[in-house]
């Protein structure tokens, strides 16, 4: 074999010793400068909308008949036999979705969301953190006219909540109540009516109309038991339960109780929406000043003396 030939292979065998890493760190050293050009989306970053037809509207399901250009079909509507939908079909069923005008929506919020709302400085953690100041953050919206009644704290990321708070939301579950008594915190879930609900989230635009703060609801008759019960850690149960059933809640799911949040001058009564506002008060922006009412009629009114309203939407 000639020397050309033995000095080929052995660049060959070189060529086939170099790793992965030099292959790959040789070839950017090779390649050009990185230019806007360049960039380009990760593959899945953008997902395009569904291509509708832009001459056939509203088909709802249907391509040809006289349905094509009807009105959607009935929520709970199987294709099928036009004369027969589903809660036909099943007559088990009486009131297929009877109430779904009247239910009840909240917004989830999950817990490794409201850390990171936390760390970012979006939440004050030194006062009770309430709808009120959840919603000022711009990070989640909510509307009261569809019949959306506050925030659903949920156990997503509970394992990296870590951050003591004092907070009040409208519905939690047992997992959720443990992630925030387990690190010294303290919940409660508390009831809004709409009309409350709607002053709670934009306070400015509620001040600014010149309406007095309205007295909080008390909850309809089929929530009460909810909001009474001190495992739920209702607004209305008594204290003293409540701190029975955090003990409990504790040795079940393994952990020490040792809340930090005992007493804060910045805690709400059942009837009030705004710390530190009675009901009944009028709030000028302007003049930066708190009106309360003087007349003994308001007072017993608004302090709920005579009896308490409870909220008439079921």
């Amino acid at each position: 074999m000639s020397s050309k030939a033995v000095k080929a292979a052995a660049e060959r065998l070189a060529k086939l010793e170099i790793s992965q890493n030099e292959r790959a760190a040789k070839y950017v050293e090779q390649a050009p400068r990185i230019r806007l050009d360049d960039l380009r989306d990760n593959p899945g970053a953008r997902v395009k909308g569904r291509l509708v037809k832009a001459q056939i509207h509203n088909q709802g399901g249907h391509t040809v008949g006289e349905l094509q250009r009807a009105a959607k079909p009935p929520l709970g509507w199987v294709w099928g036999d036009f004369y027969k939908p589903w809660q036909r079909r099943f007559p088990g069923e009486k009131h297929f979705n009877g109430d779904v005008n009247i239910r009840r929506e909240y917004i989830p919020l999950s817990l490794i969301e409201l850390q990171r709302l936390i760390d970012l400085n979006w939440l004050d953690t030194s006062r009770t953190i309430d709808v009120t100041q959840i919603f000022n953050t711009k990070r989640l919206k909510l509307d009261p006219d569809l019949r959306q009644f506050g925030i659903d704290l949920t156990d997503e990321g509970a394992e990296v909540f870590t951050t003591p708070i004092d907070i009040e939301v409208q519905w939690a579950s047992q997992t959720v109540i443990s992630a925030i008594e387990k690190v010294g915190g303290r919940i409660r879930l508390a009831y809004y009516d709409l009309e409350s609900l709607r002053a709670a989230i934009d306070p400015k635009a509620f001040f600014e109309s010149g309406t007095p703060i309205p007295r909080r609801k008390q909850p309809p008759h089929s929530l009460m038991n909810f909001y009474r019960n001190p495992k739920t850690r209702g607004y209305l149960a008594d204290e003293n339960e409540i701190r029975a059933a955090s003990e409990e809640l504790a040795n079940i799911v393994g952990y020490k109780y040792e809340p930090r949040h005992i007493d804060s001058p910045h805690r709400k009564s059942p009837s009030q929406i705004f710390a530190g506002l009675e009901p009944g008060s009028l709030v000028s922006l302007v003049d930066k000043k708190v009106f309360r009412p003087t007349n003994p009629v308001h007072e017993a009114f608004y302090k709920g003396e005579q009896n308490e309203v409870a909220d008439h939407l079921r």
